[in-house]
């Protein structure tokens, strides 16, 4: 039973996107958006840790995750833009280039490796952190300001990373921790091919 903590905790974020979207059509309170962050915050940082510690973080989990964090932060991003969109039409430019990048990484990978990245880079725990803290900053406190700019820069940075790793990589990997690894597998499958 214990064994399957972490996919309860990766599920819980598919069913808070759709939350978030019908909290936002019932005029939810700023408290109940940072309580459900929270919670997608925190089930996405217990989910791995768990995973590994009982030893089923297997490539399927590791990709419902990713897959769960886009669905709700999809969710997130379609409520801040409703609810504040002076404040996103502020953020246009950046904005455009993170979702384009986003979109690009994803079908990049699909015709690649016919599936979408699970890295789990650092950068990509960087940029969970200040998504957490930029759309709480947005939806929880009602403001824009630097956890919300640095959200949009970390995420562009991330998703370069990411797709300079798919470009590195001749085959789908999990948990490539950076860049810099990916170059070490890459070399390590050259010197494979090569003995």
């Amino acid at each position: 039973m214990l064994n399957k903590t972490p996919m309860a905790l990766v599920l819980l974020r598919f069913l808070l996107a759709p939350l978030v979207l019908i909290l936002y059509f019932y005029e939810a309170t700023p408290t109940t958006y940072l309580v459900v962050l929270t919670l997608a915050f925190f089930s996405d940082v217990l989910d791995g840790i768990i995973a590994r510690r009982l030893g089923v973080a297997t490539e399927r989990l590791r990709s419902m995750d990713s897959l769960a964090d886009a669905s709700f932060y999809i969710a997130i991003v379609t409520v801040a833009y409703l609810q504040y969109p002076a404040v996103i039409a502020q953020y246009a430019w950046s904005l455009s280039i993170l979702l384009s990048l986003e979109l690009f990484r994803y079908l990049y990978d699909l015709k690649k490796y016919e599936k979408s990245a699970a890295y789990h880079m650092y950068s990509a725990k960087l940029w969970g952190v200040f998504l957490f803290l930029g759309f709480g900053q947005l939806l929880g406190f009602e403001q824009s300001g630097l956890f919300f700019e640095l959200a949009i820069y970390i995420g562009i940075a991330t998703n370069i990373e990411g797709l300079l790793a798919s470009w590195v990589l001749p085959k789908w990997r999990c948990d490539v921790p950076s860049l810099l690894h990916a170059f070490g597998l890459r070399m390590q499958q050259s010197f494979v091919h090569e003995g």
